[in-house]
């Protein structure tokens, strides 16, 4: 009985392994996947496996200065030239501090607004989520133009309206500049981390609020031991997201130098990249943007392991 049972058992296994998953032909599955992976291989894989590539050629010429000019393997020498590029590390260091300032400032703002709207003593929580989410659907590039006319000292109404009362802003000055493209920012992404947070938020059992209060807690108490440390993963995950944004910082500064000589073109780290491949120098803007590659994955995937180290602990 057993042995005329084991030849049909096998061809109904057979048959699943061919229909696939609950029913469903592995032609139909990779049918499904192509539209999403043929892009992602042509626009996403195949440009940086090119930009690997690039960056590890140098042009040389044949006889001299006025030689011509061909391409060949120069292994590791572009980026050794860019590290040795003064502008690469005075852009490095704006971007550094103006993560460190900017990132923590935004997400402060983001959980705070996040932690009111699940409050349940705020009224009109509708009306503030989508004020708040407003400017996130503002392009960047819209965004700062926007805020350059709040800047200029011959158009804002702010800047006339402080000049009246007897202070001289310099929003575009050489010490401000940088925190103005940080307001913008703020501005900008606020709204963004806010809601993700405060989809973190809505997603926590009314059942420990109610626990939390039986045992005297009030709505403060509830917030910073109760909900913040059940959103941590949102607060890490928005933490990395802004971080990568930041070392991408182009749109603002970009804008911003067109009313303001203090914003060079080589501001960002992404603006050099950009600056030396109009000087048709592709290979060595190639070295510039894996580097900018590299040290935004060393940074998040740091931060990631130290807070994963600190929640084990």
């Amino acid at each position: 009985m057993t042995n005329l049972a084991a030849p049909v058992i096998r061809t109904a296994k057979s048959r699943r392994r061919r229909r696939g998953i609950a029913g469903v032909s592995p032609r139909m599955i990779v049918a499904f996947l192509i539209p999403f992976f043929l892009p992602f291989l042509l626009f996403y894989i195949v440009p940086i496996i090119y930009a690997l590539w690039q960056s590890l050629l140098v042009v040389r010429r044949t006889a001299g200065q006025f030689g011509t000019s061909y391409t060949a393997f120069g292994g590791f020498e572009q980026y050794v030239q860019a590290v040795q590029n003064s502008e690469f590390w005075g852009s490095i260091g704006r971007i550094a501090l103006f993560g460190i300032v900017q990132v923590p400032v935004m997400l402060a703002i983001a959980l705070v607004i996040a932690l009111l709207l699940d409050s349940p003593l705020l009224r009109l929580k509708s009306f503030f989520r989508i004020a708040a989410f407003m400017p996130y659907a503002v392009p960047g590039v819209i965004a700062a133009i926007m805020w350059s006319f709040l800047y200029s000292p011959q158009l804002s109404p702010v800047v006339s309206v402080l000049q009246a009362v007897g202070l001289k802003p310099d929003f575009l000055g050489p010490t401000a500049v940088l925190w103005s493209i940080a307001n913008v920012s703020t501005w900008l992404w606020t709204g963004y981390n806010m809601l993700v947070l405060f989809s973190a938020l809505q997603s926590i059992p009314q059942e420990l609020y109610e626990a939390a209060k039986l045992d005297g807690a009030n709505n403060w108490t509830i917030a910073i031991r109760i909900k913040v440390p059940i959103i941590a993963p949102a607060l890490i995950m928005t933490t990395v997201f802004s971080i990568i944004g930041t070392l991408q910082l182009y749109a603002e500064p970009a804008v911003l130098r067109q009313i303001s000589s203090n914003i060079s073109s080589t501001y960002t780290p992404n603006m050099l990249a950009y600056a030396i491949a109009s000087g048709n120098n592709y290979q060595q803007a190639a070295a510039v943007s894996v580097i900018i590659a590299i040290v935004t994955f060393v940074l998040s995937f740091g931060f990631m392991k130290l807070t994963s180290r600190r929640a084990e602990a």
